[in-house]
């Protein structure tokens, strides 16, 4: 079981790991508090935001939806490597999700396919929302997946947990696909690799 990051602890982490960071007035109190448990925490999912433009898309995961209040994330990951820091604790990016995943990522197994929507994801997963149309066509720079290899690696040298506690949203809840782009098997990889 592992208690989340604090903000202080969040920021020298991804700090650690040389990712370039914007913090977001207000971040380090913007949560989903009263609405759910933060914690244990388990994990990393990776979004896409299916929007373009970083000021537009940070704005939309700061306040969320009017069916889904913001924070949607902990952090956006922004196609020139900034990571923009929007929460701290809960928030409304994970979702209901598999069970046996969350069973896998916490034994640091290879993920079963997702069938079922029985838990809670924003208890136990830290979100990275990563800015991208996810219509297959928009490009990964290769700073963003770096950007996003550093981020994920931070929480993870953090926790002591390997790759395997990195998962993709798709791999997390039926009826999803993001992100979609790039393999989350070859981010593994990368995070494996700078883990070492």
């Amino acid at each position: 079981m592992a208690a989340p990051m604090s903000a202080d602890a969040f920021l020298a982490a991804l700090r650690a790991e040389d990712t370039a960071l914007v913090e977001v007035p207000g971040w380090r109190t913007h949560s989903r508090a009263g609405h759910g448990p933060w914690g244990p925490v388990h994990g990393v999912m990776v979004h896409h935001t299916a929007t373009s433009g970083t000021d537009t898309t940070v704005k939309l995961c700061w306040n969320g939806t009017p069916v889904l209040p913001g924070p949607l994330c902990h952090a956006v990951i922004a196609k020139d490597a900034r990571v923009h820091l929007v929460g701290c604790g809960r928030a409304n990016h994970a979702g209901g999700g598999d069970g046996d995943v969350l069973r896998a990522v916490i034994a640091e197994k290879r993920l079963p396919a997702v069938r079922k929507s029985d838990t809670d994801g924003n208890t136990h997963f830290y979100g990275f929302e990563c800015v991208n149309l996810g219509d297959g066509h928009d490009p990964w720079p290769e700073a963003q997946l770096e950007a996003v290899e550093r981020a994920a690696a931070a929480v993870c040298r953090h926790h002591g947990w390997s790759e395997r506690s990195v998962i993709g949203h798709h791999e997390w809840r039926p009826g999803k696909v993001d992100p979609r782009g790039f393999a989350m098997d070859d981010l593994r990889e990368r995070i494996r690799d700078r883990l070492k």
